[in-house]
């Protein structure tokens, strides 16, 4: 159970997430782009980042999870994240922000 699943809780202590598809990772790059990802200050506490590996059925997964009162941090993660994905060749086709309105 998260504290998102918890009914007498205020909503802003609900998590938000900003989540990333990863379409086309292998095992190998969605480690490597995990190991930057848990070494790099971007992603400190009080964000917590979800990982789901690739399997032959679906994508991997990383998911930005973070306050509503964190919601700067986790924008400036969110580009740091794009920045490492990059690196690995990884493109982003589109990310949705809560609380954004989609363009």
């Amino acid at each position: 159970m998260t504290s998102a699943d918890l009914p007498n809780e205020r909503p802003e202590q609900q998590r938000l997430g900003i989540a990333f598809a990863l379409a086309g990772v292998d095992e190998l790059t969605f480690t490597r782009i995990l190991r930057d990802v848990m070494h790099d200050p971007a992603f400190r506490r009080p964000l917590q980042v979800q990982a789901e590996e690739p399997r032959p059925s679906r994508s991997a997964r990383l998911t930005l999870a973070f306050l509503p009162t964190d919601r700067e941090l986790a924008v400036n993660a969110m580009q740091r994240l794009k920045t490492l994905l990059l690196r690995y060749s990884v493109q982003v086709d589109s990310i949705v922000v809560p609380g954004e309105a989609e363009s």
